[in-house]
């Protein structure tokens, strides 16, 4: 059995055991029991089920996969950055034009919502167009470039070729959920959200939480890294990367889930192979978030966690860079003056015109100082103790 379905299997288990403790690894996948039916049981069946995608071959799993930090690691056909810039879907020839995110710790983001200080907060996707998980669940199988189901009615007919899923359902929502496609799609995206909400997403496991909990220790350089990291004085990480009040308090998720234009360039090569115009710019939460029409938001888009940032590449909402050390020296180039820092060293070429420029948000960007080498170096080996306990043997390859 691989990795990937030991962990499937371990998911059901888990969120079908009502509370008790995970159960052994069963050599066969488990089915869905009608007296064990949880709602997370059935969202752990449907998050890694291909029959509800129009060609039976793309699950919830397939570009969230929980065996690789729940990222797409699948390349896309694209040589180079471009790779997985971008997820190829169902019909194995559409790709997108964003990166696919992170599922892990997804579900602390609270729901999309403009805040006291009229700053927009949450919400799902990049742009936060869907305020919730359950929104978040039900946009791929709909999605013509993603899953390609033509209609939540079609999904739902998908569902009901599955016994199980039919008995499950009935058990939890009554016996005629069925009978209207609208509500057994929401009770679908209902089961995958709270599968979405178990601890499988989101253990709190890292080296760093071990740290704060006195069962690791970190590297000098490590400890350099954590002490820049919550700098009020070297470094900006935090002022977007920081949810909780104080530096080293529990389930911190390292973002404020606000939004932020940091002057990324457009993903050239990605745009060729999506065959997007030449002058089509993703104007992020001002263009596909319809509760917003400021253009004080163009090119925004929300801030991503840092939990499993290590083993999540390729990085920003364009997969336009390939490495986390890339990252920092891309948010350096504010802030230093030397040539070295002029050019993206994925590719020894200037970084590129920012895709949105009015918007850029200069005053927390340049808000530090320039990084040496060696805090450069430090940023990325704190950021890799974010990294979950089942995945840090991805960190040595």
């Amino acid at each position: 059995m691989s990795r990937l379905e030991k962990l499937r299997v371990m998911a059901l288990c888990v969120s079908m055991s009502a509370g008790a403790a995970p159960m052994a690894v069963a050599e066969d996948l488990p089915t869905l029991p009608d007296d064990k039916a949880t709602l997370e049981g059935l969202g752990a069946a449907l998050f890694f089920d291909e029959n509800l995608s129009k060609n039976r071959n793309q699950a919830c799993a397939t570009c969230h996969s929980p065996d690789v930090g729940f990222a797409d690691p699948r390349p896309n056909g694209l040589d180079g950055l471009a790779g997985r810039a971008a997820s190829l879907g169902d019909d194995d020839q559409s790709i997108g034009d964003r990166n696919a995110p992170t599922a892990s710790y997804a579900a602390f983001s609270p729901k999309f919502h403009l805040n006291e200080d009229g700053l927009y907060v949450g919400g799902q996707f990049l742009d936060g167009r869907e305020p919730d998980l359950e929104g978040q669940a039900g946009g791929p199988p709909l999605n013509p470039i993603e899953m390609g189901m033509p209609d939540k009615a079609s999904v739902v007919e998908r569902l009901k070729e599955n016994e199980e899923y039919v008995n499950g359902f009935k058990l939890l929502y009554g016996k005629d959920i069925f009978e209207e496609s609208e509500r057994a799609y929401r009770a679908m995206t209902e089961a995958i959200a709270a599968f979405e909400r178990t601890e499988f997403f989101s253990p709190f496991d890292s080296k760093y939480d071990r740290y704060l909990r006195g069962e690791a220790e970190f590297t000098n350089e490590e400890e350099l890294g954590r002490t820049l990291f919550f700098s009020q004085q070297f470094t900006n990480c935090n002022q977007c990367h920081q949810l909780r009040p104080r530096p080293g308090m529990e389930k911190e998720t390292f973002t404020n889930y606000q939004y932020f234009n940091i002057g990324v360039p457009a993903h050239k090569a990605l745009r060729a192979a999506n065959g997007s115009k030449a002058d089509f710019i993703d104007h992020g939460l001002l263009e596909n978030n319809p509760h917003v029409t400021d253009k004080k938001w163009d090119g925004t888009y929300k801030t991503s966690t840092l939990r499993n940032v290590a083993v999540t590449g390729p990085y920003m909402h364009n997969g336009v860079f390939n490495d986390l050390e890339t990252v920092i020296r891309f948010y350096n180039k504010y802030n230093s003056r030397a040539k070295s820092a002029l050019n993206n060293p994925e590719t020894n070429e200037p970084w590129g015109e920012p895709e949105v420029a009015d918007t850029i948000d200069m005053e927390k960007l340049t808000d530090g100082p320039a990084l040496d080498e060696r805090r450069i170096k430090a940023l990325v080996a704190f950021l890799k103790t974010l990294t979950d306990q089942r995945y840090e043997y991805l960190l040595e390859d």
